[in-house]
């Protein structure tokens, strides 16, 4: 793999400008709709918020609470300070605040890596289609905004291994020393403090491994050197994670909540390691050999297409002197042992491996024109297609009365752009490539447009709506998913979860007689002061418990985590069946 990328641009879809705006859109899609309520996340968000809610309110950094059992020390607590210096300990609350800083950590990353590839390219071309590759990977754009989020520690594990980057481009002969390594100890430490203490494995033998492999004459002096400095900068970052131990007021309850309940539990299953590892499962060793792929959503087939690249090119490689050019050996050993280290929990997923998407980012913009132009025809085919449906969804949501005139004409304007660029990308091969980033872009936009109505006045209970104190019922379908309403009805509630449409008892007892609607709404409003209710069906055009109680608000709201057969073929084309409800606060 030794080409890097074309001298001279071919067309206007290589011109550096093309890529600035390319770039600039991808900041926009990334800021736009920051505090939404449906912006793609990890559906634990609300659980982290409800955490950092109620630490904030003790008034103390630590010990952290919850009013959820058996959920308080599930992440290291910088997790949750951020949060709640952002949310200026609870005076500002909201979404956009809370996740402003995981958005800032994004675009940091994006610097480096559009810095780190023009410093190898000499080219600032170069760099900025590897920002925009990775602003327009799927994990970027699913996890790199919530406040539940990988960017923080991606930040501060790639932050050594850029700086060791930068090093070797320009004195291939010095290695960072030991006032280098104390530093990326501490970066490492705070990536920890993030996360977890598991994640020194991978952190820690990337850079070792970086900075042998990229080594330009290895020695057993050298070796040995990279080793002891590695390990003394493992050892500080483990003494930056050890001090929630000490900084904890019951520590006891840090290791029996985290380190043996929330890590130590991830290499065990209850159905045997290895069959589950052997299986065809989501959670195999064959899926988590796909994990970068899967992380790079409408780019995946770019990213086989890379690999295959490489086994293409591996005898030339083998026998090339040096075996590897110092940035590949950095940005190699950067994925390889990411990807390697969790293949062995019980518990794999793509997400797992984050971090390492910034070097796959370097890696696809490094080899843009040698990967061959028929892999980035599946990504045009697949964002028409996302294009096609997010068009009859904003169609269908405007028809319902959801959204304005201008609302619609701007998601199908993007929509339609998008579908030109999709036929000039597979029209013209000089726009292929190019044309497959600004897609991506262009259906991420066409996302926020068609959700962005639902974050306004019919999505929202009315400034007016006078939530009775008390006792609300809401509903919970998923993880403290009851948290959402702290920033729906603000102010002194008691927000109590009841799970939605009897859906717990259906999963633990399949078969049982499950209460009607009428008969859940009924009890509830008998228990409590007030009840935020979602419509069981689209034929309920009002609450089932009129006139018997009173509608105090109103909005609509767009579900997800659907039970099987919720979504079928028969009804993909009629988003108001399964995606659009309305909801209801009521009191008796």
């Amino acid at each position: 793999m030794r080409s890097c990328g074309y001298s001279t641009p071919a067309s206007a879809a290589d011109h550096t400008f093309t890529w600035l705006v390319l770039l600039l859109l991808a900041i926009a899609v990334h800021v736009c709709g920051l505090g939404g309520q449906y912006i793609p996340t990890n559906g634990d968000e609300m659980v982290y918020a409800h955490i950092a809610r109620k630490t904030a309110e003790t008034s103390h950094w630590l010990p952290l609470a919850s009013e959820l059992a058996d959920t308080r020390n599930t992440k290291p607590p910088l997790l949750f300070w951020q949060a709640m210096v952002a949310g200026d300990w609870g005076q500002h609350w909201s979404l956009a605040a809370l996740r402003a800083p995981s958005l800032l950590y994004t675009l940091l990353i994006a610097a480096a890596i559009a810095w780190s590839v023009r410093l190898v390219t000499q080219r600032w071309r170069d760099g900025l289609i590897a920002a925009c590759v990775y602003l327009a990977f799927l994990s970027t754009f699913r996890y790199g905004r919530p406040y539940l989020t990988s960017a923080p520690e991606t930040f501060w594990f790639s932050l050594p291994l850029f700086s060791l980057l930068w090093q070797r481009l320009r004195h291939p002969a010095n290695g960072p020393g030991w006032g280098l390594h104390t530093l990326f100890g501490l970066s490492l430490g705070l990536g920890l403090a993030y996360k977890s203490f598991a994640l020194i494995a991978p952190a820690a033998a990337a850079w070792w491994l970086a900075l042998v492999l990229s080594e330009s004459h290895l020695s057993w002096r050298r070796l040995l050197r990279h080793t002891l400095r590695t390990a003394f900068s493992a050892l500080l970052a483990l003494g930056v994670f050890a001090l929630w131990f000490v900084l904890d007021p019951d520590p006891a309850a840090v290791w029996r909540e985290f380190i043996v309940g929330e890590n130590a539990a991830k290499f065990s299953d209850a159905g045997g390691y290895w069959q589950e590892a052997l299986s065809l499962s989501g959670s195999s060793i064959w899926s988590q050999l796909l994990a970068y792929a899967v992380n790079a959503g409408l780019l995946a087939f770019a990213v086989i297409g890379l690999a295959w690249l490489g086994l293409k090119q591996l005898p030339q490689q083998l026998r090339a002197k040096p075996l590897l050019l110092p940035h590949q050996a950095i940005l190699l050993a950067w994925a390889a042992i990411w990807l390697l280290v969790f293949l062995f929990p019980s518990q794999r997923s793509a997400r797992y491996v984050i971090p390492a998407m910034p070097a796959v980012a370097m890696l696809l913009a490094l080899y843009w024109r040698d990967i061959g132009r028929l892999w980035f025809i599946p990504t045009l085919l697949l964002s028409g297609l996302a294009l096609l449906m997010l068009g009859r969804i904003a169609w269908v949501g405007h028809a319902l009365g959801l959204s304005s005139t201008t609302d619609i004409g701007l998601t199908l304007l993007a929509a339609s752009l998008g579908a030109g660029i999709i036929v000039i990308g597979l029209w013209r091969a000089t726009w292929t490539r190019t044309s497959a980033v600004l897609a991506g872009l262009l259906v991420y936009a066409s996302f926020d447009l068609t959700v962005a109505p639902l974050d306004g006045p019919v999505g929202r209970y009315a400034a007016q709506t006078a939530a009775p104190s008390g006792r609300i019922a809401v509903p919970n379908g998923f993880n403290s998913q009851f948290e959402r309403f702290q920033f729906l009805l603000p102010g002194q509630h008691q927000f109590v979860p009841y799970d939605t449409g009897g859906r717990a008892l259906a999963r633990i007892a399949p078969g049982a007689t499950l209460p009607t609607p009428a008969q859940q709404l009924d009890q509830l409003l008998t228990t409590h002061d007030g009840v935020v209710w979602i419509q069981s069906d689209m034929a309920e055009t009002a609450p089932v418990c009129r006139p018997q109680c009173t509608v105090l608000g109103e909005r609509w709201l767009l579900t997800s985590r659907h039970m099987p057969g919720e979504v079928t073929l028969a009804n993909l084309w009629q988003p108001q069946q399964w995606l659009f409800k309305r909801e209801w606060l009521l009191t008796r």
